[in-house]
């Protein structure tokens, strides 16, 4: 038992590093388009690519969690991720940050497999979920790079010296931890997966579940402050406040989300997640005030804060190739982190911010409608 918590600590660990990463790099987006003599066009198009480099590297998964000990995958997958924080420091053209930033993606989305792919494990080990916490300190890695980022960006930091020493100690972080994770192959008669594994049809239903809780979280986290600055005229610091207020509500429901799932099951957990926040999205379409609306916001978060958790759990469990399902479903839940920002965007362009947020409202009503996907399957009656 205490080699499966120290699993789990480990495991915890190279969550957090992922986030503190791509928080990381989140902060210092501003320093990166300055450096590259990009604006606002050109960033929009850059931020596009790891989305896509993720997209493209993601169906690769299956055989390599296949191929290799998941232990060692993860160790070397996270390396690479934290090596990948350089990359976006160094091009002075949008031509050479759009393919690095392809590559940053795919960096990001097959260290985002393996890590999952090892939380799957360690639930399956202790028979009850844990791996919405997993998915926490992820949440907690992200506010801890971004707020690190900051305070580097308020000393006037070179980004590229700041992303150097970041990614230097988030490796030695993942190394230590690394050697607690659990060794895994698949059963030697399974046969492999096909090298480039597109999702499969018992994972669609589920990827739907997931595509409709990122979309909600990207339209969260990219546009809470411009609402609440554009539409409802609040100060920049009230805006920037609200962005906080949704990212720590999806950490501290992340925390708490084990409990629930072990006390209601998955089914009826994102049931009640899905009304939360469906009120919340709600909320912000009709709450017309600042502290409403911000409120609004935090429970949209709580709201879809245990989904994606709840959803890779699942996609892990199935077939014989959890790499490969699980691999599909990310790819589903990162294409919804893609295109969120430009379809709320288009739809505000046509009509308005407020009118784009209904779109919110309907996608978290489908998620709960959806919930029974992630019923677990029955065991197998005993001969």
């Amino acid at each position: 038992m205490q080699t499966l918590r120290r699993a789990r600590a480990a495991t915890s660990v190279i969550f957090a590093v992922h986030g503190a990463v791509t928080g990381t790099f989140a902060a210092r987006v501003p320093w990166i388009a300055d450096h590259a003599g990009i604006g606002a066009g050109g960033l929009g198009l850059a931020l596009l690519m790891p989305g896509v480099g993720a997209l493209l590297a993601m169906p690769l998964s299956g055989r390599l969690a296949h191929r290799y000990d998941l232990r060692a995958l993860t160790r070397t997958l996270i390396l690479l991720w934290c090596a990948a924080l350089m990359l976006p420091s160094l091009p002075t053209t949008i031509y050479l940050l759009c393919p690095l930033l392809a590559l940053y993606g795919a960096a990001a989305g097959l260290a985002d497999v393996a890590m999952n792919a090892q939380a799957v494990v360690i639930e399956e080990r202790y028979g009850r979920s844990v791996m919405s916490s997993f998915h926490g300190f992820w949440s907690v890695g992200g506010l801890a790079g971004s707020a690190v980022a900051a305070l580097a960006a308020r000393a006037g930091l070179d980004a590229r010296v700041h992303f150097l020493i970041a990614a230097g100690a988030l490796a030695v972080l993942s190394v230590a931890a690394s050697a607690w994770l659990l060794p895994h192959r698949p059963e030697p008669e399974v046969d492999a997966p096909p090298a480039f594994a597109l999702p499969s049809r018992t994972v669609l239903p589920i990827g739907l579940v997931a595509l409709c809780a990122v979309f909600a979280e990207g339209a969260g986290l990219d546009w809470s402050a411009v609402y609440i600055r554009d539409v409802l005229g609040g100060a920049a610091s009230t805006a920037a406040l609200t962005v906080s207020v949704f990212s720590i509500s999806m950490a501290v429901a992340r925390f708490a989300g084990d409990r629930v799932i072990h006390r209601l099951g998955p089914v009826s957990t994102v049931r009640l997640a899905a009304v939360c926040a469906c009120v919340g999205a709600v909320t912000v379409v009709l709450g017309g005030q600042v502290p409403i609306v911000a409120l609004g916001f935090g429970l949209l978060g709580v709201g879809i804060a245990v989904v994606v958790p709840l959803v890779f759990a699942t996609a892990g469990r199935i077939g014989d190739h959890p790499g490969r399902s699980l691999a599909g479903v990310a790819g589903i839940a990162y294409g919804s982190g893609l295109v969120a920002p430009g379809i709320i965007g288009g739809i505000a362009h046509l009509s308005s911010l407020t009118v784009s947020f209904v779109l919110v409202v309907a996608l978290t009503a489908v998620m709960g409608l959806s919930a029974r996907v992630l019923r677990p399957a029955a065991a197998p009656a005993p001969h």
